[in-house]
C-alpha cells in the first residue's frame, strides 16, 4: 500500500526551499498538501515570506513564524531540513511524492466518510473527491512567469490562421482558427441530420494530420462506428455494410481494402462501453495523453444525453449541467479540445423556420454557459426535399466565447457520410 504520510518528501522539499528560495516560485503546493503540522507551519511562512517580496532563507523563514518557531523545532530543525536534502535537482520529485500521498490521504477521508453513513448524497461526494484528486498535480496553477514566458516564446511563432487543432474543413478552419486547446465544443441537431457523421471526419481529418482521436460512442457500437468511417475514406455507401457479401461490387471490395489498410495506420481509438461515466472517459483521456504526448489530441463524445451520471440529481436539466461542467474541466486540466454531440428538443419541428436556435438545446441545463462553441447542424434538403441547397449542410455557430458567429457552409455525401470544404464552382452552382 502506498504511504498515506510522507515525511522525508516533505522534509526534502522543504529544504530544498530554504537552499533555493526561488523554488518556491516554482510550486502550486499549499499547506494543505503537508501531512505533517509542523511542515504546514513552515511552507506557509515560507509563502508569506514570498508574499512579502523578500528573499525566501533560514532568517526571513524564522523571523515570519515568530513564536511558532520553537513549536517546530526551532532554527536547529530548520538548519537541518536543509543539510538533509540529497539534491535541489529532485524537487519535482519531492513535489510529486507529496501530491501523491496527499490525494490518498483525501480519498481516504471521503471513503471513510461515506462507510458511516451511506447515501446517494454520499456516492457523489466520494466521486467527485476522486475526481479532484485525480486532477491534483496535474495542471496547478501556473505563475505569472510560466504564462509571461509561454507568451513571450510565441510572439516569434507564426502559425499561420490555424492556432487549433486541424478540422480538415478549409471554411471552418477560417471560422475557427482550428479546434482550440481546452475548448468544450457542442455540436447539436435533430436526429438524421448528420451530427455522428460529422464528428468522425473531424476526427478522421485530426488523425490523418499525424494527430490522436479518442472517440466515446455510448448508442453504436465500435463496428458500427468503422463501417461508417471506412465508407466516409473508401466512399462507399454505408447501406451496403449490412450484407457485403450480396451487395459489394468488385469495385467496392476494392475501395473497403484501400479503407482498411488507410484506417489501420491511423491513431483513432473508439470506447463503445454502452454505460460510460466521466470518471471512465477521463481515465481513457488520460491513457492517450499518456501514450501519445506529443500528439494534437482530439476527443469525440457521441453523446451527452448517453452520459451515465454518478449517484441521483434532483431534475435532468441539473443533472447534464453537472456532467458539461466536468467535461469543461476536464478540457481544460487536459489541455484538448473536446466535442460533444448533443440533441435538440423537438420544438426545431413545429416552427416554419427549422434551423435551431439557443433554447433548443435539450437538457440544456448549463450547455451554453459551460461550452465554449455551441453549434448546430441543418441541412435544408432534410426538410424539402424540393429544396434547391441539395448536399449542403449548414454548421451555424450560436455561440463562439473567442471568434465570430455565424453560419459556415459544406458539402454533404449523404451515402458515403463524408463532409468535405464547398469548392467555388459548388458554391456557383448552388
Amino acid at each position: 500500500m502506498q504511504n498515506l504520510r510522507n515525511s522525508e518528501a516533505e522534509q526534502f522539499l522543504l529544504g530544498c526551499i530554504i537552499l533555493e528560495g526561488d523554488l518556491i516560485k516554482e510550486t502550486a503546493l499549499e499547506s494543505k498538501h503537508f501531512a505533517e503540522e509542523r511542515h504546514k507551519k513552515i511552507f506557509a511562512a515560507m509563502r508569506e515570506v514570498d508574499k512579502l517580496g523578500k528573499q525566501v532563507e533560514m532568517a526571513n523563514i524564522a523571523a515570519s513564524m515568530g513564536d511558532t518557531l520553537n513549536a517546530v523545532g526551532g532554527f536547529e530543525y530548520l538548519t537541518n531540513l536543509a543539510s538533509a536534502v540529497p539534491s535541489t535537482h529532485s524537487f519535482e520529485t519531492y513535489e510529486t511524492l507529496i501530491y501523491e500521498a496527499f490525494r490518498l490521504r483525501d480519498v481516504q477521508s471521503a471513503a471513510l466518510a461515506f462507510a458511516s453513513s451511506p447515501t446517494d448524497e454520499g456516492i457523489t461526494e466520494l466521486y467527485q473527491k476522486t475526481i479532484e484528486a485525480q486532477e491534483i498535480g496535474v495542471q496547478e496553477t501556473r505563475t505569472k512567469m510560466d504564462v509571461l514566458t509561454e507568451i513571450f516564446m510565441s510572439l516569434e511563432e507564426d502559425h499561420g490562421d490555424m492556432t487549433g487543432v486541424d478540422t480538415g474543413l478549409a471554411d471552418l478552419n477560417a471560422m475557427t482558427g482550428g479546434w482550440q486547446k481546452s475548448d468544450l465544443i457542442i455540436v447539436a441537431a435533430r436526429p438524421s441530420m448528420g451530427k455522428t457523421a460529422f464528428a468522425l471526419n473531424l476526427g478522421y481529418n485530426n488523425a490523418l494530420n499525424g494527430g490522436v482521436t479518442d472517440i466515446f460512442s455510448l448508442e453504436m457500437s465500435d463496428t458500427q462506428l468503422t463501417h461508417r468511417m471506412l465508407s466516409s475514406i473508401g466512399s462507399i455507401e454505408n447501406t451496403k455494410w449490412r450484407n457485403p457479401k450480396r451487395y459489394f461490387s468488385e469495385d467496392d471490395y476494392d475501395r473497403a481494402n484501400r479503407a482498411m489498410g488507410e484506417y489501420e495506420k491511423l491513431d483513432i481509438y473508439i470506447h463503445d462501453k454502452p454505460t460510460q461515466t466521466v470518471a471512465d472517459i477521463r481515465s481513457k483521456i488520460r491513457k492517450t495523453k499518456k501514450d501519445h504526448p506529443d500528439q494534437d489530441h482530439l476527443v469525440i463524445i457521441d453523446y451527452l444525453q448517453l452520459i451515465t451520471p454518478i449517484g441521483k440529481s434532483e431534475s435532468k436539466n441539473h443533472e447534464v449541467g453537472e456532467i458539461t461542467r466536468e467535461l469543461k474541466n476536464m478540457a481544460r486540466s487536459f489541455n484538448v479540445p473536446i466535442i460533444l454531440l448533443s440533441q435538440l428538443s423537438r420544438g426545431v419541428e413545429s416552427r416554419n423556420d427549422k434551423r435551431p436556435m439557443m433554447s433548443d438545446l435539450r437538457d440544456s441545463g448549463s450547455i451554453e454557459q459551460d461550452a465554449d462553441i455551441v453549434t448546430f447542424l441543418y441541412r435544408d434538403d432534410y426538410y424539402d426535399k424540393q429544396s434547391e441547397v441539395k448536399n449542403i449542410a449548414e454548421v451555424i455557430f450560436a455561440k463562439h466565447r473567442n471568434g465570430a458567429t455565424g453560419t459556415v457552409n459544406v458539402a454533404f455525401v449523404k451515402e458515403y457520410g463524408k463532409f468535405l470544404t464547398l469548392s467555388r464552382q459548388l458554391e456557383a452552382a448552388i
